[in-house]
């Protein structure tokens, strides 16, 4: 849609296939109402995300169930984390989780070390996590990962990982990392990528 651009970081299928993406809305902009059949997750990066049901800042993490519908647009602009048809076609949990991590200008302002729960249920666990400057670990994930990061800079598979880097790990494999002296703040969803038996 006009207004509306998408960068695509994982995709299986086609339109209406699994899909990870970051999409930044110009003011203004919007999308005429549609429905989610395979559900919707995001956070929201910077500036408001809007649809009928409410106003969602920068830091505020949704997830919309299988079959819900909005119209989703930003009166001032915003930038979103978004992952579609990625849910269990049985859950009817609506989420919505002001992470308080947020500023107008979308910019972490807690590195507190620590984690912020999001979501968790038999099949995934969502959460924020703040690494200490200077830090380092080896992370060895159940089920695979993913990692956006949202403010500062970790070293993994011998590249600087920096703000917006996202990463995918495979079920079965580990992660060693270096958090920089600026310490980091990341998104991370955990056991969604299990191996079927």
């Amino acid at each position: 849609m006009q207004g509306v651009q998408r960068r695509m970081l994982d995709r299986d299928g086609n339109e209406s296939g699994r899909a990870t993406s970051i999409v930044r809305y110009a003011p203004g902009s919007h999308f005429p109402a549609h429905q989610h059949p395979g559900g919707e997750e995001f956070l929201v990066l910077d500036g408001i995300f809007q649809d009928e049901h409410a106003d969602y800042p920068a830091g505020c993490y949704v997830r919309n169930p299988p079959e819900s519908s909005h119209t989703p647009g930003s009166a001032m602009g915003c930038t979103i984390f978004v992952k579609l048809w990625q849910f269990d076609p049985a859950d009817r949990t609506q989420v919505c989780v002001q992470t308080q991590l947020g500023t107008p200008a979308g910019q972490i302002t807690d590195v507190t070390p620590g984690t912020l729960p999001l979501y968790e249920d038999a099949a995934e666990n969502v959460r924020i996590e703040c690494w200490s400057a200077g830090s380092s670990a080896v992370l060895r994930p159940e089920g695979g990962l993913e990692i956006l990061v949202l403010s500062g800079e970790f070293r993994a598979f011998g590249q600087q990982c920096g703000e917006l880097t996202w990463l995918r790990l495979p079920d079965g494999e580990q992660l060693s990392i270096s958090v920089s002296e600026s310490g980091a703040a990341v998104w991370i969803k955990e056991g969604h990528l299990r191996l079927k038996t």
